[in-house]
């Protein structure tokens, strides 16, 4: 018969001689036989109850626990299913606790403000480091330069998605109109003139109707914000000019555009 000594099983099975002493000790593992010598030897029973006890031990069973379950007179196939089981209902409090993490972990990042490589991963060429250190240089000491930061320094991830969506939903109107061959002064027009500022209020900075005019002149006098609106569709950018500037006629305005400001809350998408 083969038999193995102490430190033999120690390697073998990954546990130390100390917990073998200590097995040995309580009754929970006694080796079955001895050398002539008077050392303990381990039979191949011996290591069949040694596995079961480790299983059990990494399912974290009090030994005491262990030795019932041992000595209760089940055989090694029915341990097997109850380890199985029990691992398995471990398996789905596991399953169960990542999901629990993940979720948190989830609402723990969407709680973070949006990093300049989330607003890339939105916007695209909407939105660069060089047009956003530009834009504060121009008008980083107006009240609207400061209302828009404090407004969005908090912004996730998932708000400048929102606002993305916005603002697709407002020049989506402005094309709608412009593709059924609605003047700028159309009702449709302007109803999308409105939408815009009020998104750009709501989003940013408070807007009035004059102020308004100041952006929409912007969108013709700077290259950069006629090509966002051209290559949404062809003049385009001369077509929201126009329903701005109708809209706030609409609304009595006194036609001058407010300029201090101009483009505080377009930093980000030079589309909005």
């Amino acid at each position: 018969m083969t038999t193995w000594t102490v430190g033999q099983v120690a390697e073998l099975v990954g546990v130390t001689v100390r917990t073998l002493h200590h097995y040995d000790e309580i009754g929970l593992l006694v080796p079955s036989e001895r050398s002539r010598a008077g050392y303990r030897l381990y039979t191949e029973g011996d290591l069949q109850r040694l596995q079961q006890v480790v299983v059990y031990r990494r399912l974290e069973l009090p030994l005491e626990e262990i030795a019932t379950l041992l000595d209760g007179g089940e055989d090694a196939a029915d341990h097997l299913r109850r380890q199985r089981a029990t691992v398995m209902s471990r398996l789905d409090e596991l399953r169960e606790l990542v999901t629990a993490i993940d979720r948190a972990l989830e609402r723990e990042m969407n709680d973070q403000p949006a990093t300049p490589e989330d607003l890339k991963e939105l916007f695209g060429d909407g939105f660069s480091d060089e047009y956003q250190q530009e834009a504060e240089q121009r008008w980083g000491e107006t009240d609207a330069w400061k209302q828009s930061a404090g407004r969005t320094k908090g912004y996730t991830k998932a708000d400048w998605a929102e606002v993305k969506a916005e603002a697709d939903a407002v020049n989506a109107a402005f094309v709608a109109a412009q593709s059924a061959g609605e003047p700028p002064t159309g009702q449709a027009a302007m109803d999308a003139a409105e939408q815009h500022r009020l998104h750009i209020q709501e989003r940013f900075y408070d807007l009035t109707h004059d102020f308004h005019r100041g952006l929409a002149d912007m969108y013709v006098a700077d290259p950069r914000f006629t090509k966002t609106y051209e290559d949404i569709a062809p003049g385009l950018a001369a077509y929201v000019h126009d329903a701005i500037h109708a809209n706030a006629d609409r609304h009595g305005s006194n036609g001058r555009p407010d300029r201090p400001g101009d483009g505080a809350g377009e930093r980000e998408t030079k589309g909005t």
